[in-house]
């Protein structure tokens, strides 16, 4: 139990579309298993109070960077933005600023971490703020692997052909989902750090998207039009409402180039009505504490695409027992929720 009374959640083993995980083996063994490559949306302009670093990370989650790069430019934690956390147990390549107005620039080579290394360091006007990315570039290593390889090609050529799931993954969740529960003590009045608070509100909102999404799944329409639905563009955060679901928007669904979204919940009138409406209420129904946590701290609402497609997604196998892969997804989309559409794995 919680503070409070309040009963934990548990996190439910989501359903998967193309058939389960007939495949087993591991990942994140070491860092060079996992490596992630993010791209920015724009171009630094080579000018201006804020500092932009490249910044290639081993082993290293992206707070203690920031808290790092902190300490060594003399300025506060809140100076050093990024524009989203990346996992510790890998090679990640991401972006920092620092606000360093009127300031020459210290020398970054002399951070003296031999697990972060500053690849690039540019000037520009504006800091960096979450979510400017265009997407994340994935190398990862599957060892161990074992199964029926021509089912696991099916369902890697059904995914590059036809997306997956939009989950979000379960490093979000904290372990054994913690994070939510932490969310539930925080509604009922426990104190936490600022950035505890952030986390723990976007593991609640988090969960209640992945809880919808997965209703969906289970009545075979996560990736198909729904009377309500608002879309998404692929690419994009840019989202309608369809007056009416012609044979126009269910030709762009089929062809990926929109998608049903689900609710991140907050505050504001739904934007979907009837059979959408219908089934997001019943998630809120049956997560009532959360909502109405979330609604009290006066989370605003948003959108999120159901489906996500993969770009550029190749495979191989290295020897019988090791499987590479190769592909790249936009920014806020999980490699963790395409690898479990293929095996079961230990993180």
């Amino acid at each position: 139990m919680t503070k409070d009374n309040q009963a934990t959640i548990q996190l439910p083993q989501w359903p998967t579309v193309y058939g389960g995980p007939h495949s087993q083996g591991k990942f994140k063994t070491m860092p060079a298993d996992f490596i992630v490559n993010e791209q920015l949306s724009f171009q630094p302009e080579g000018t201006g109070e804020h500092v932009f670093l490249q910044i290639e990370k081993s082993g290293e989650n992206t707070e203690y960077v920031a808290r790092l790069l902190a300490r060594f430019a003399g300025v506060r934690q809140r100076d050093v933005s990024f524009a989203g956390l990346k996992d510790r147990h890998a090679i990640t390549t991401q972006w920092f600023s620092v606000w360093l107005p009127g300031k020459a620039d210290p020398d970054w080579q002399q951070l003296g971490v031999e697990t972060i290394k500053v690849l690039q360091v540019h000037r520009h006007a504006r800091k960096l703020k979450r979510g400017v990315l265009s997407g994340n570039d994935f190398e990862i290593t599957i060892k161990q692997w074992s199964g029926d390889r021509t089912q696991l090609e099916q369902q890697l050529q059904k995914i590059k052909n036809d997306g997956f799931p939009n989950y979000f993954g379960e490093q979000r969740f904290g372990r054994q989902g913690q994070n939510v529960n932490k969310a539930l003590e925080l509604f009922n009045g426990a104190k936490v750090k600022r950035e505890q608070r952030s986390i723990y509100l976007s593991a609640a909102r988090s969960y209640l998207f992945n809880q919808l999404l997965a209703k969906r799944i289970a009545s075979d329409n996560w990736n198909q039009a729904l009377n309500g639905d608002v879309f998404i563009f692929d690419k994009s955060n840019s989202y309608f409402k369809a007056e009416q679901l012609d044979d126009s928007v269910l030709e762009r669904v089929k062809k990926g180039e929109i998608h049903p979204t689900g609710m991140m919940f907050g505050k504001g009138e739904s934007e979907v009505d009837t059979e959408a409406l219908e089934i997001e209420a019943s998630i809120v129904n049956e997560n009532q504490a959360l909502a109405d946590g979330l609604l009290k701290l006066d989370l605003r609402s948003a959108r999120r695409a159901l489906r996500v497609m993969v770009n550029n997604l190749q495979w191989e196998f290295q020897d019988e027992s090791t499987l590479s892969l190769k592909f790249s997804l936009p920014s806020g989309s999980y490699a963790t929720a395409l690898i479990r559409e293929l095996l079961d794995f230990n993180i």
